[in-house]
């Protein structure tokens, strides 16, 4: 057996991603287009999105940003801050190297223990995963209330055990990662004077509208940044009159929020 790596970066909100997240940055840094860096990686136009959004919701400040007008319609390009990762990243990336082949001369008989510890990576299928500090806990019999400020400034609201509050080590001025699934997402319009039982409601606008056979994901840009998708029907799209640009508020249960930490 033979140790090999894929080299991630990670800030104090958690993982910056894969490997290719990090070249997708890098060709999103050479090609000024989001269409043209998802070729060169081998990702689908949608899936480059989909990959920064994580990265700017986990991030403290955007790594991507998008240009408007100009003379060839606008683009996409790399943040200061979002070239600093990446140079940082080919920094580390050749010393990785090195490091991982003199591990391998050095480990001899490790095949049982290195299966037990690859059991211990866990993916999730949440669409939405949002870095945020821990600013307030409530604590009840059975339930606790945990808000987060994410990284743009608004808050997330979640429900948890007791139990599951002290496994986790929560405290305030803490850090925790927010999980929500996208069907769990409503999309509202128009909402002045409106009372709702969802704890929590963003305001922003909708940056893309990616219809399919029956259902349509939506994706809405928060304040600083953030931006959360939602699944929702393909009628539902059509009578809100969701385009880019257009306002609108995603609500969510704090019930429907899986709060994570990093080790």
């Amino acid at each position: 057996m033979r140790i090999s790596s894929s080299l991630t970066v990670e800030g104090s909100h958690g993982s910056f991603g894969s490997r290719r997240w990090m070249e997708l940055l890098a060709a999103i840094g050479t090609e000024q287009s989001i269409a043209a860096a998802a070729r060169e990686v081998g990702l689908s136009y949608k899936a480059a999105w989909d990959a920064v959004d994580a990265m700017n919701n986990l991030s403290d400040a955007p790594l991507v940003e998008r240009l408007v007008g100009g003379k060839g319609g606008g683009g996409t390009r790399l943040t200061p801050d979002g070239e600093r990762l990446v140079a940082t990243y080919r920094a580390v990336e050749a010393e990785n190297a090195r490091f991982i082949e003199q591990l391998n001369t050095r480990i001899a008989n490790a095949s049982h223990d290195l299966n037990l510890i690859g059991r211990f990576a866990v993916l999730t299928s949440a669409r939405n995963q949002l870095s945020g500090r821990v600013t307030r806990i409530a604590t009840g019999a059975v339930n606790d209330e945990v808000e987060l400020e994410l990284s743009g400034g608004g808050r997330i609201v979640a429900i948890i055990t007791h139990e599951s509050l002290e496994r986790m080590g929560l405290t305030v001025g803490g850090h925790a990662i927010a999980l929500i699934k996208a069907p769990s997402v409503i999309v509202a319009t128009n909402l002045d004077g409106v009372r709702l039982s969802a704890r929590n409601q963003l305001a922003g606008n909708v940056i893309r509208v990616v219809p399919g056979a029956v259902n349509t994901e939506v994706v809405i840009a928060l304040a600083g940044g953030n931006s959360i998708a939602a699944i929702i029907t393909n009628t539902s799209a059509r009578h809100l009159g969701l385009a880019e640009g257009a306002p609108a508020t995603v609500l969510f249960k704090a019930s429907s929020v899986i709060l994570a930490v990093t080790p």
